[in-house]
């Protein structure tokens, strides 16, 4: 009988289907790890491969643009050529471009070799969602689908720690040789223990070529946009406007091209599937808040409480921590609940968390940070666990691999679309508060006028003649410093809002219960 006539429920996995999939997840794990491991060491590479404040920028957008190119097409590749022999080229010359940035010898170089590493880690990402729901028997997948979520979710919260600490504790090019040693071992697992299927290279035929050009630029110059639309004033910027517009006629000629063609690089005929296409949506909104708070808070604490990237890390592991805890329960519950109601405590959860947040002050630390991560840290699996089932887990397994790439790529176009709103409405909200806060900073408040003589008097031992002045800086600067809090906690509610909008599109789920419940699957 062929493997595809295999019922799910009959599926046997063997020791070797373990080991390749173990082995596959930390490819996942390193290619997501990768997106943020540069965050918090940018300084240091841009010394060390004499780069200008603007050309830095491009160490982390020529990965991210790179790598929502691909995530699309590897639901074709791996049809073409193979999970097993995809995933294998993808993690040997990812782990070869990643010794490659190590030695950069120029920012130039150092952009193409980034680039390599996030186009060969997009392949990754999707191909191991898909291996749950193709390899796997329904039984199996809620706790599979808790192993990918963690990993999924924790990467972008370690990446920033783990890379201050190596740059602390080494140099900067440890950010991209510590990948060497694993991807050799991953790449290896994969190749000899990973499910082996017929590749089908008579696929290639009728090679849909128009459909991966207008593909990759309409991604391509969307990521552009998003990335560098808030440092540029968005359509102020002639560059900005130029690839909006090439975006815009990219994405309508790719959408028509790929519903036409008679052999789609993309489906996207998996749209027409009610639970995949609200699926979608969630995965869009859930990318937006965890890409997003994991930028905004050791944004806050970096730039309001002057954090180091260790302190900033030992906070943020807090949200880590609770979410390791809650992922036994969330993959229990699955089994048992209707997954539209997880999902909705898991959004609400994250919601709640954002808005404990958005109460922030300029002396928030770790333990006023401590129970708003608490809550989100629980609220990932159960946003997580059933969203993955409902998106994917009904899915035929011939259409899965096509489908975990589009639903991928929503979670990834939910960060970057987040994040251009985050900088822009900082940026807005940081002018609209300082320009009411120094509204009160004047001669005829007496508030003021007490408090900048008052700073003057304690200045006056040390500094003499200058204390006038230097109290005005200083009081400028607290001025600044209230104005950046607000302007984070306001974004932190925007964000919570965004959640509140995804519990009211609930009623469009229909009835789901995940695979691994007893006596069904699907809905």
């Amino acid at each position: 009988m062929s493997e595809a006539a295999v019922r799910p429920e009959d599926r046997v996995v063997s020791r070797g289907d373990w080991i390749g999939f173990l082995a596959m997840v930390l490819g996942m794990f390193m290619a997501i790890l990768d997106i943020q491991i540069v965050a918090s060491s940018i300084a240091q590479i841009q010394a060390g491969i004499a780069a200008s404040a603007e050309e830095i920028s491009w160490v982390q957008t020529s990965y991210l643009i790179a790598e929502v190119v691909m995530i699309p097409l590897s639901g074709w590749l791996a049809r073409v050529v193979s999970t097993r022999y995809l995933f294998f080229a993808s993690c040997l010359t990812f782990t070869v471009a990643s010794a490659a940035c190590a030695f950069s010898w120029s920012i130039e170089s150092m952009i193409v070799f980034r680039a390599i590493q996030g186009f060969l880690g997009g392949a990754m990402i999707p191909t191991v969602f898909a291996s749950v729901y193709m390899i796997f028997p329904p039984r199996q997948q809620a706790g599979l689908s808790v192993v990918i979520g963690l990993v999924a979710t924790m990467a972008p919260t370690l990446g920033p720690t783990l890379g201050g600490w190596l740059t602390e504790a080494w140099n900067w090019h440890w950010l991209f040789l510590i990948n060497v040693a694993p991807g050799a071992v991953v790449a290896s697992l994969v190749i000899t223990f990973g499910r082996k299927e017929q590749p089908r290279l008579e696929m290639l035929k009728g090679f849909d070529l128009a459909g991966i050009v207008l593909v990759a630029t309409f991604l391509g110059a969307l990521q552009y946009v998003l990335e560098e639309g808030p440092g540029d004033d968005w359509f102020d910027d002639r560059r900005i406007v130029v690839m909006s517009l090439i975006s815009a006629a990219a994405g309508l000629g790719f959408i028509w091209r790929e519903l036409t063609a008679e052999h789609p690089v993309v489906d996207l005929k998996a749209f027409t599937d009610r639970n995949f296409a609200v699926g979608c949506l969630y995965s869009f909104i859930i990318g937006t808040g965890l890409y997003g708070s994991v930028y905004v808070v050791p944004l806050y604490l970096g730039r309001v409480r002057g954090y180091s990237a260790l302190e900033i890390g030992i906070t943020m592991m807090v949200t880590g921590l609770f979410q390791a805890l809650s992922a036994p329960l969330a993959g229990t519950l699955a089994k048992h609940v209707d997954l539209r109601w997880m999902l909705g405590s898991g959004l609400a959860l994250f919601g709640g968390g954002l808005w404990l947040n958005s109460a922030l002050t300029s002396e928030w630390g770790y333990w006023e940070m401590f129970l708003p991560q608490a809550v989100r840290g629980l609220s990932l699996m159960f946003c997580f666990v059933p969203i993955n089932a409902v998106a994917l887990g009904h899915l035929p397994p011939g259409q899965v691999q096509n489908a975990s790439g589009l639903y991928n790529l929503m979670r990834n176009l939910g960060g970057a679309i987040g994040l251009a709103a985050i900088n822009t409405a900082l940026t807005h909200r940081l002018d609209t508060h300082m320009l009411r806060l120094s509204e009160h900073l004047t001669t005829a408040r007496g508030a003021a006028t007490a408090m900048l003589e008052g700073l003057a008097a304690r200045l006056e031992p040390t500094l003499g003649s200058g204390a006038d002045q230097a109290a005005l800086t200083l009081l400028w600067r607290m001025t600044r410093r209230e104005a950046t809090t607000m302007a984070f906690a306001d974004v932190l509610m925007m964000m919570a809002s965004v959640f509140l909008l995804g519990l009211l599109l609930l009623p469009l789920l229909q009835k789901v219960r995940h695979p691994s419940a007893s006596g069904g699957g699907g809905h």
